[in-house]
């Protein structure tokens, strides 16, 4: 199972745009240079998110785009329901009729998949993203190399 570029690139732009929250609008050209997508790509992951309010666009010469809430209120739920749609497991776990349903061994492990990830996905905000980023960038730059010549 893979998750298409739709949510993984909508998490990356909205991460962008989180780390620039409270700050200037940011173009559809800055994130593009930035994260290394398409331009034309970000602009249809952007229009629904635009229409769910999680981002809205300020036009004119420094015009752009801004998050909508702050960064601790939007998860990677929040984005990838808008983008993807719910994440399916298996027919069963989402109300369609399935033949084995009274005698399904595993039905009870699909529903505990998709909970898992449905837990993860809701409970990770593109604040935490920012602070994970920051940890890890921190870290390494404290990380210093011993000098063997002496």
């Amino acid at each position: 199972m893979k998750l298409s570029t739709k949510g993984r690139y909508g998490v990356r732009a909205m991460v962008d745009l989180a780390s620039n929250y409270g700050g200037a609008p940011v173009s559809i050209k800055t994130i593009s240079k930035r994260e290394n997508l398409s331009e034309y790509y970000l602009e249809q992951l952007f229009s629904p998110l635009r229409r769910a309010n999680m981002i809205r666009s300020i036009r004119g010469a420094q015009g752009g785009y801004v998050l909508c809430k702050p960064p601790k209120d939007i998860t990677v739920g929040d984005i990838m329901t808008i983008l993807e749609g719910p994440i399916e497991i298996a027919d069963c776990i989402d109300g369609v009729d399935c033949d084995s349903a009274d005698c399904c061994a595993t039905k009870a492990v699909w529903e505990k998949i998709k909970k898992s990830i449905d837990d993860v996905m809701t409970s990770i905000t593109l604040q935490d993203i920012l602070d994970d980023y920051e940890n890890i960038k921190n870290k390494k730059s404290s990380i210093k190399i011993a000098d063997r010549s002496e």
